[in-house]
Parts: C-alpha cells; structure tokens; sequence
C-alpha cells in the first residue's frame, strides 16, 4: 500500500462500530445482571421434610435410634415406656451432637454442649434442653413425626401428650 492508505474512518462506519459496541456493552450488562439475580435464589432445597413416618412402635428399644439423624434431624428416644421425637439441633448454636453410646449421653462438637439420653442439658453453654417434635400414631399404628410443631421443656410443654407417644 501506499502513503495514500487510509487513516480515518467515514460516519457510517464510526456509527456502525458505536452500534455493535452500546450492543456489546447492553449484552453484558444484561448478562451480569441476569447472573447477579439468579444467584440469589437456591439451586436446590436440601430441608427435610417436615412430617414423615417412622415405622413400628416395636421396631424401637430402649434408648435412643439414630436412624432419622441424617434424613430428617431427629432422633427418637424410647425411655421409661415413651417414644419421643427429639431434635438434632444443639440449642446453642446450631451444631449437630453427636449420640455418645458408652457414655449415654448427647454431646456437641462445637462448643461442648452435653445433653443426657432424654435431652436434658447438663454441661457447656448449651442454654435450654433439645427440643421435642410432635410424635403421633396414626390409625394403622404408625409413628408419624411432624416437626412442625414443637415442644420446649423450660415451658413445660413436654407435658403435652403430643411430644411423646406411650408404648
């Protein structure tokens, strides 16, 4: 090419290029935008559910069942002739206890929160004793746990003859 290349640009060609670029800017804008929305909603919802049924009275021993732990958050306790649905959530701060057979007893990973076999709270910072589920039978004689409603002992709602079931 020679000197004569050109260096400049006509109108129409400056608003063509102006154009594509406010269209590239708008598409992502658009786009951060449409990502910074959708991020604020849940991909999935891990909550359990909230009532389930827990089998057979009979299939329940003495002390406590871990198998509705990881499921559903429960663990039901059979003591002195009564069922009980209790929490897994540590009353302090959210932790899950762990259950310590040997040691018949709850104890908190976090903070040391310890809870007797019945949910009673014994040591650490623990506040108040785990809390109870609604525990019901139903007319073919299956537990039904419903953890919506639930029940506090400094209450005194663990009197209530639905947060335990007679067996």
């Amino acid at each position: 090419m020679s000197k004569e290349t050109k260096t400049s640009i006509n109108r129409r060609e400056f608003f063509s290029y102006l154009t594509v670029g406010w269209i590239a800017f708008t598409a992502a804008v658009a786009g951060l935008l449409g990502l910074t929305f959708r991020f604020t909603f849940p991909n999935v919802n891990f909550e359990p559910e909230m009532d389930f049924l827990a089998g057979d009275p009979a299939d329940y021993e003495e002390g406590v069942d871990e198998r509705w732990k990881k499921k559903y958050g429960v663990w039901i306790i059979k003591l002195e002739g009564k069922l009980a649905a209790l929490s897994n959530i540590c009353t302090h701060l959210g932790c899950i206890p762990n259950w310590l057979a040997g040691e018949r007893k709850f104890k908190c990973p976090c903070h040391g929160s310890g809870f007797y076999q019945n949910g009673i709270n014994f040591e650490g910072p623990a506040p108040r004793p785990l809390e109870r589920f609604k525990i019901t039978m139903t007319p073919e004689g299956i537990i039904k746990v419903d953890k919506t409603k639930i029940f506090r002992q400094e209450k005194g709602q663990w009197d209530n003859p639905e947060s335990y079931l007679k067996v």
